[in-house]
């Protein structure tokens, strides 16, 4: 199954008590029977010729009726994030996701580092919807922190990484360190890596969910690297020009590495520019390199022909 309806599941499922995950897969089985038994409603979830949110909202207005919020919602997600002829298929396994976790027997099925990074933000995605822009601002922001902090600290980076430690207790673990210093969403989300993502990927999957927050914002990040702290004019400007530059709004992670001397270094998207001190110093040691290989290839090539 696509592993960003996993992740979503996951989020949408984990909100809820016992009594009302095991309501939810009831309800999507009977679901999963209707669709088998109404060639109708079939054809209206699976017709490839109708874009997603078409279909999408042709299930809700057919099944708002029939089905309870949070499994309309769950369906509503299947049909945007899977092909159009595996919408049936999806609902079952949904289903099936259900009552696995009603009976509390569901466990995350090894994925690739990639598909591991997609279904965890499959996760954010479910909570990135029920939070403002202002509250999405805050929890990409608190998400790169906590990169950060695993990133520069060892034994927390040697805890999540240890595949032996079973991925409930690194995920308790994780949230047990947030918990009381971010905001509610991003212990939620932070818990649920080491359990939907890879072991030693941790801080690369809470990298990729930064620019996630950013991009359900209709914002991208870049990643600044200056050589001293930026003011809030020096920020504002840099941000103005990479918006002329990305097309839209950015938004900035920096970070403080004195090793570039001044200047600062931007990578958004494959773009980067390097307009630090130590990248000057860089270029020109290779020019005075290039130069003189140039000028010595030069003076044997003259001797040579006297």
């Amino acid at each position: 199954m696509i592993p960003a309806l996993q992740g979503f599941a996951a989020a949408v499922l984990s909100e809820l008590d016992a009594a009302g995950v095991a309501s939810v897969a009831a309800e999507l089985a009977s679901l999963e029977r209707l669709v088998a038994s109404e060639p109708a409603l079939a054809a209206a979830l699976t017709d490839t010729g109708l874009a997603p949110a078409v279909r999408r909202a042709v299930a809700t207005d057919l099944l708002a009726t029939r089905i309870g919020a949070v499994s309309l919602r769950l369906v509503a997600e299947a049909i945007t994030v899977v092909p159009a002829q595996e919408v049936p298929m999806a609902i079952s396994w949904v289903s099936n996701r259900s009552r696995l976790s009603a009976d509390r027997t569901y466990l995350e099925e090894p994925l690739s580092a990639m598909a591991a990074r997609r279904r965890v933000g499959g996760f954010a995605a479910a909570v990135f919807a029920n939070l403002s822009i202002d509250e999405l601002a805050t929890v990409g922001s608190e998400l790169f922190q906590v990169a950060r902090l695993i990133s520069t600290t060892s034994s927390v980076r040697a805890a999540l990484g240890d595949r032996e430690l079973p991925a409930e207790a690194r995920s308790a673990f994780l949230r047990g360190l947030l918990e009381g210093k971010v905001s509610e969403a991003t212990v939620a989300i932070s818990a649920y890596v080491p359990l939907g993502g890879r072991a030693r990927d941790v801080v690369g999957t809470l990298d990729y969910l930064v620019v996630q927050a950013a991009q359900h914002r209709g914002w991208r990040v870049a990643r600044v690297q200056s050589g001293a702290p930026l003011d809030d004019a020096q920020r504002a400007a840099l941000s103005a020009s990479l918006e002329q530059l990305a097309h839209h709004p950015v938004e900035l992670n920096v970070t403080v590495d004195e090793a570039l001397l001044a200047g600062i270094i931007v990578e958004i998207g494959d773009l980067r520019l390097d307009d630090s001190l130590r990248g000057r110093l860089e270029v020109l040691r290779e020019h005075v390199a290039t130069s003189k290989h140039q000028f010595v290839s030069q003076l044997t090539t003259n001797e040579g022909a006297s």
